[in-house]
């Protein structure tokens, strides 16, 4: 059955100025080693992109596993506003998975995709150009008997042949496709000959005024800013992005810079966004802390020195007038000093009211358990910052289903003393314990030595990185633990008080994740397809 949707205000024939903001960090930017998310995770994040005013959220690739396909059910069911997209080949059992995933939602995008240019043809595909073009437009017609709103991605176009690429984006929009994507896939692209590519399009494509030209570049090169911007001048109308550019390998187009870019450059451009900018930051650090890939301190926009002047004489400028060092407030973002807002005299009430301003959504169940967490740090520390509450709320949000967890910890160390760490685990499944102790080259090496022991399984740590959350000597730490089991990479993260507590947590929610794939593949249930666009 078709389900006819409503059309975004950038669409062909209205607003030519309106640029659409594709979001593809739960589909794209979930590709990056070591960033994949729970479902939960998952509807918090495309509730705060609701929230910030993204005009479409892909969700997913939902036939890529059964879990990849709950998530962007559940995202259709319960996100409205944007439109919500389901990647798929250009395959019957792709669209119709697709299809079942998007149904319930009230602006459903089903995005199709096939490679186009000559090394994907010869190498991977190995079809001509003329299946190639077949498939594309099959698979198009494929999704519009579902639904109106369809978009095509010609993957790798940046390496396609301009007039071949041309060809295949006529053909899909005769055979329906709305927007049509063309991605540097590989972040090969030069921003001038980005623009080209685009204006090339626009020349020869006979009916290209009947869809929107999107653009879906990567960052291998540092480029895929400059190439999305260079597009948009050049007549494209659809940006597809993340939140702060994460991605498979380089990652991709920054959300919060090439929006703010269009907004602060609106004379140069000429260009608008429905994104609500005081609003990224928080997007940001939500994103940042539920992959636990941390935001570099002097990344454009939403990096800790986005704002930050140290040298003399930009602290005297600034004196004189903001202008003169700042391009933009930092209000413009949502970026704010942490601010003392709860003690711990706080009650419920207060501890809610804080929650919701800041949108976060959790159940009861969640909330209560922030909270009972909120006294206890309260306890531990004079000060109680946002980012404290922030870290508190996020920095511990792991799977409800992780079967071993921490009953405690005993660390022993100093000057010439060999260090030793006795742990005792918790299987929560299988009722049972497991107690062990390990000598190592430091206290961290011996804790996750007695860990590794105490669960069985081989631990390889490829990252550890502490953060301090807030400043004083009573700050929280965010630990980040990155391990590989079986040449698979899994990332915990924790925060606390207690920083070798915090870095178990850690290393421990990283074997986890380990644990629980390995149940999902017995039960059919990991990632059997991938993607790159």
């Amino acid at each position: 059955m078709k389900h006819d949707v409503t059309m975004q205000t950038s669409e062909p024939g209205t607003e030519n100025n309106r640029v659409v903001i594709f979001d593809t960090t739960l589909r794209d930017g979930e590709q990056s080693p070591g960033a994949s998310m729970n479902l939960e995770e998952k509807v918090l994040i495309a509730g705060t992109l609701r929230d910030l005013g993204v005009d479409v959220i892909e969700a997913g690739f939902p036939i890529a596993s059964p879990g990849d396909f709950e998530a962007v059910r559940a995202i259709a069911r319960q996100i409205h506003g944007p439109q919500i997209a389901g990647l798929a080949r250009c395959q019957q059992g792709d669209i119709d998975r697709a299809w079942e995933a998007l149904r319930e939602a009230s602006n459903p995008r089903i995005h199709v995709f096939l490679a186009t240019s000559a090394i994907h043809r010869e190498f991977k595909l190995n079809m001509a150009k003329e299946e190639i073009v077949r498939r594309a437009v099959e698979g198009v017609a494929m999704a519009k008997a579902y639904c109106d709103n369809i978009e095509f991605s010609a993957e790798d176009a940046a390496r396609t042949e301009p007039d071949f690429l041309a060809e295949v984006v006529e053909r899909v929009i005769e055979a329906g496709a709305t927007t049509v994507n063309i991605p540097d896939t590989v972040g090969y692209a030069m921003p001038e000959g980005f623009a080209s590519l685009i204006q090339h399009l626009n020349r020869h494509v006979r009916g290209i005024e009947k869809a929107v030209i999107s653009v879906h570049c990567h960052n291998d090169l540092g480029m895929a800013v400059a190439n999305s911007l260079a597009a948009v001048h050049a007549g494209a109308r659809q940006i597809e992005c993340t939140i702060n550019g994460i991605g498979e390998r380089a990652g991709n187009c920054s959300l919060e810079e090439v929006v703010m870019a269009l907004r602060t450059r609106r004379d140069y451009f000429g260009l608008a966004t429905g994104i609500q900018t005081p609003k990224l930051f928080a997007a940001s650090r939500l994103v940042s802390k539920v992959t636990g890939l941390q935001v570099q301190r002097n990344k454009a926009i939403v990096g800790r020195n986005a704002f930050a002047h140290e040298a003399g004489i930009h602290q005297h400028g600034m004196l004189k007038h903001q202008s003169t060092y700042e391009i933009m407030k930092p209000e413009d973002v949502g970026v704010k000093s942490n601010q003392l807002v709860l003690g711990k005299h706080s009650g419920r009430h207060a501890f809610r009211n804080w929650v919701e301003e800041r949108g976060f959504r959790l159940s009861e169940t969640r909330l209560e358990d922030a909270f009972t967490r909120f006294k206890k740090l309260a306890d531990k520390k004079k000060e109680v910052f946002d980012a404290d509450l922030e870290a508190l709320i996020l920095g511990n949000f792991h799977r409800q289903d992780h079967p071993w967890r921490i009953e405690s910890v005993q660390i022993s160390s100093g000057t010439n003393a060999i260090a030793t760490a006795t742990v005792a685990l918790t299987h929560e499944p299988e009722d049972r314990r497991a107690e062990e102790a390990a000598c190592g080259d430091g206290p961290v090496d011996a804790l996750f030595k007695a860990i590794e022991r105490a669960v069985g399984i081989r631990v390889r740590l490829t990252d550890y990185q502490i953060r301090g959350v807030t400043r004083g000597k009573d700050a929280q730490g965010e630990i980040t633990a990155s391990v590989s089991i079986q040449g698979q990479t899994y990332q915990g993260r924790a925060v606390g008080t207690d920083i070798m507590q915090a870095s178990a947590r850690a290393f421990l929610n990283a074997v986890n994740f380990h644990l629980t794939s390995e149940e999902r593949v017995a039960a059919g249930e990991m990632e059997v397809v991938g993607a790159a666009k």
